[in-house]
């Protein structure tokens, strides 16, 4: 590499490095009248912004992953609610909410397995059912909900970190923490579930390293997770998904903390695909298999996790990386994006209220979520 191009490369990544060293990573922001995302899909070697001004362009945005994340697309979908609130040309009360449903419909469609999205358009939509008041009144006080659900998700985080750090082991002082997939300031509003865990342990000084799987087959942990650890300077080690067993035997793990994008009334937790067989070899190594996760995620009106819908998307996520095609022709494939973790393999749910067994999930915050 020429020195002209060097120099060029190492002052776009310092640019991007000294950006998130200054500021905490907020995927998600509302700027005057458009929302502006992360481009996901470019990290981790391109920092890029899309802007987003209508609610088929959210919608495009949360189908395509560049915002992903059970509470991150709950906080997407509702600014996307507003956007298409913004877009109706009808003064005409009981026309706009007609065509606002239809808004809210196409925003359901975009992803099948992750609560909060549905959390967040139901709560949407009845505050404009319960807005009394001109057209224009309803679009301002959707605007003032979506961006309380943005603040109040940054908040949720750092609570769920805080209680993770409450319930660590005492022992070693120094913990290594397993993760899978990314569920942390990228796949929220900010701050993480898992990894909002993960960073009050390095704040406080209580997390020797994080070991993060690549995640297959879109690599969020690889590509995501281990960007994040980056930028702040948390030592992490990214590691193939069939390696986690091999790194548990050799005593090289203290705790598992996953997120999760459903949970069922009995604590049922779907996850990204592969977070089950991590949970079987963690109970299998007597190691603690957390799931981090805000209360939206709870889903109390299914019994189970059989009843959680898992979405598969387009097998080219498996056989081709980039361009590279990894497989023969003629062979067929499979990719469901999300696995179902039994209630029994999870050793406490941690949310917002505090470390929770999931046996006890219904006692302690069925009543809450209903608030």
């Amino acid at each position: 590499m020429d020195g002209g191009k060097f120099r060029d490369n190492f002052f776009s990544f310092w640019r991007v490095f000294s950006m998130t060293q200054a500021n905490p990573v907020y995927p998600i922001i509302w700027q005057t009248d458009h929302v502006r995302l992360i481009d996901q899909t470019r990290l981790p070697t391109v920092l890029d912004w899309v802007e987003i001004r209508c609610s088929e362009e959210m919608a495009i945005a949360i189908e395509t992953m560049i915002v992903r994340g059970a509470p991150a697309i709950g906080v997407a979908a509702a600014y996307g609610v507003y956007l298409g609130a913004r877009d109706i040309e009808t003064g005409d009360r009981a026309e706009f909410l007609t065509q606002l449903e239809k808004v809210a419909e196409r925003l359901r469609a975009t992803r099948p397995t992750a609560v909060n999205l549905f959390w967040a358009i139901d709560r949407m939509i009845k505050v404009a059912y319960h807005t009394e008041g001109s057209v224009d009144a309803i679009r301002t006080v959707l605007l003032e909900t979506a961006r309380t659900i943005n603040a109040d998700d940054i908040r949720t985080c750092q609570q769920i970190g805080d209680h993770g750090l409450s319930i660590l082991p005492s022992t070693p002082t120094k913990l290594r923490i397993l993760t899978h997939c990314n569920a942390g300031a990228l796949a929220t509003a900010g701050y993480g579930t898992a990894l909002g865990v993960v960073r009050s342990a390095w704040t406080a000084e209580r997390l020797e390293r994080v070991y993060a799987d690549e995640t297959r087959p879109r690599l969020q942990g690889a590509k995501l997770t281990a960007w994040e650890c980056v930028q702040e300077g948390i030592p992490v080690t990214v590691i193939t998904d069939n390696m986690a067993a091999h790194c548990m035997k050799l005593g090289m793990i203290d705790l598992v903390v996953v997120g999760a994008d459903r949970i069922a009334a009995n604590g049922d937790a779907a996850n990204k695909i592969g977070t089950y067989s991590l949970s079987l070899v963690a109970k299998a190594h007597n190691i603690p298999f957390y799931v981090a996760a805000p209360l939206s995620t709870i889903d109390f009106a299914i019994a189970d996790g059989s009843q959680i819908p898992i979405e598969e998307r387009n097998p080219s996520e498996v056989y081709q990386i980039g361009d590279t095609t990894l497989c023969p022709a003629g062979a067929e494939f499979y990719n469901p994006a999300f696995d179902v973790t039994p209630a029994e393999l999870i050793t406490a749910i941690i949310t917002e209220h505090g470390a929770i067994a999931p046996s006890e999930l219904s006692d302690r915050l069925k009543a809450k979520s209903a608030v």
